[in-house]
Order: C-alpha cells, then structure tokens, then sequence
C-alpha cells in the first residue's frame, strides 16, 4: 500500500526561511535509507505559499487567489509518498523522520484502483494516461 507523509514545518518555512547544511544532512539520510528499504517512490519539498496559487470553484466557476494564504495555519512543506505492507510500518517510518523545525507529519494512504468498486474502476481507467505515467518513470531524471 502507498501512503503519502506530508510535512508540516513551523512557520520559518512559510516566512521563505531555508534550512541549514546540518539538517539537510541528517534528512538526506533519512532519504537514503527509505531508498535502500526499497519504499521510496517519490519526495520532494515545496516553496511557500507566496509562490503558489489556489484555484477556487465558486459555484462550479473557477476563481484564483495568488499566496501567501494568511489564513493558512497548517502549511505542507514537502511530502515523501512510500510503499509499504501496513499502515504500522508507514508510521515506524514517519517516527524515524529526523525533524528539527517540522510541528508534525500526516500520513495519508493513497487509493488504489483496485479499493473501487468495478463500475469506478472502469470508469477510471485510461490507457493514455496508464502509459504516460510509465514512460515519466522511465525517463531519465524524472
């Protein structure tokens, strides 16, 4: 099963505050031993809402509103999506996350085609995006 695990930083982060050589150290660690176990399917971090935008759909019409969002109290910093056989041992990974700053980490299981039932499945199915999807992870650097 797939789970993402969202991180939560203190609001340094939002503020556009970047972390030092030391913690970048300890989490590239952290990183290589999710690798070397073979869950890790992807990870990044994310700049802070002033560079972002949210995309509103007031009665089915879209609206954009630019960052920051100052009513944002809880602001992802970056995420890790894993693979794993329960949701105990996402947690024991989560547990092993060397935080500094971070207030929290939440992990989320992804949905599988397969948790649908078979109409959503077939209604979801699409071999375009299916092979799309393949040929990014075979690209080199992606």
């Amino acid at each position: 099963m797939r789970f993402l695990m969202f991180i939560y930083p203190d609001a340094s982060a939002e503020a556009g505050a970047m972390p030092d050589a030391t913690a970048v150290a300890a989490m590239m660690r952290y990183n290589e031993e999710l690798a070397r176990a073979g869950v890790l399917l992807a990870l990044d971090g994310l700049h802070p809402t002033s560079q972002g935008a949210r995309v509103y759909f007031d009665g089915g019409r879209p609206r954009v509103v630019d960052g920051p969002f100052s009513e944002a109290r809880e602001v992802i910093g970056g995420y890790w999506m894993i693979q794993v056989k329960s949701r105990e041992e996402a947690v024991e990974w989560a547990r092993r996350c060397p935080v500094t700053t971070e207030r929290f980490l939440e992990l989320r299981r992804v949905f599988d085609m397969a948790d649908f039932p078979a109409d959503v499945q077939e209604a979801g199915d699409s071999a375009l995006v299916r092979e799309h999807l393949k040929s990014r992870a075979a690209a080199p650097g992606s």
